[in-house]
């Protein structure tokens, strides 16, 4: 497998891609993504255990959302269990990918204790657990959640980007996929940083202009029935995107991907 450098503007272009593959079969990749939102949702309800099996089983849900696209590509039909695909490999792609799902959660958990000294979390409390109106103290903290989070996540989405299908698709260790995953997002970090800019417009700027829109007309309660199917396909063509992203960054003998 050979690692590929790419110019700049292909960032836009893999979400192009993204959004002729998500055209191959919409109502099934929405189902793979309302399934894994499911499926987090009902982890944070389980303390402790369930949010630790969720980020253990993430990797393991990537390649499954990878192999979907690959299936969609071939005209094939989307299955659910096309999740526990990586699981239903050989023992060696399995123990590698449920270690890389405890490093990821080993990574998420540092990196959650970090934000916790950098952050007071005890003003936040108030905003989820009472109708009381944002403080500007508050505000600032959430700001800093979002600055910090952002930053700390960075070096993270750079080591799992590909690892999950490094592991499956090209029988690396599990150290080698983190390495190449890594090697791949700063190679082309031109190209990652055009195109995470411009999900960070579609999936936070966009939803946050049309919920200030709405609540100065005094219509807030009604904007969340615009903003929830819209960002829920935006998520859904930004993961078909990431296929494009591998299909750019690593050499393989497929399908090329149209735009």
């Amino acid at each position: 497998m050979k690692l590929n450098s790419v110019a700049p503007k292909e960032g836009y272009t893999w979400i192009r891609q993204g959004i002729w593959l998500f055209k191959h079969n919409p109502l099934g990749f929405l189902m793979l993504v309302f399934m894994y939102i499911f499926a987090a949702q009902l982890g944070v309800i389980i303390p402790v255990i369930g949010v630790f099996v969720v980020l253990l089983l993430n990797p393991t849900l990537s390649v499954g959302f990878m192999t979907a696209c690959r299936e969609a590509i071939q005209k094939e039909h989307i299955r659910p269990m096309v999740y526990l695909i990586a699981l239903q490999s050989s023992s060696v792609v399995r123990k590698r990918i449920l270690q890389l799902g405890l490093v990821y959660a080993g990574m998420i958990l540092l990196m959650s204790f970090i934000l916790s000294l950098l952050v007071d979390f005890e003003l936040l409390l108030p905003l989820m657990t009472s109708d009381k109106p944002i403080t500007p103290e508050a505000l600032r903290q959430v700001y800093l959640i979002l600055f910090f989070g952002a930053m700390l996540y960075v070096p993270i989405a750079m080591v799992m980007w590909f690892s999950p299908v490094l592991i499956a698709w090209a029988d690396m260790s599990v150290a080698q996929a983190l390495f190449s995953s890594c090697l791949a997002f700063w190679t082309n970090k031109a190209a990652f940083f055009y195109y995470l800019s411009i999900w960070s417009v579609i999936l936070i700027a966009i939803p946050l202009m049309i919920g200030m829109i709405f609540d100065a007309m005094n219509l807030g309660q009604a904007a969340s029935f615009i903003i929830a199917p819209i960002s829920m396909v935006a998520l859904t063509i930004m993961h078909c995107s990431v296929y494009a992203a591998w299909k750019a960054c690593f050499a393989e003998d497929e399908v090329v991907l149209d735009a």
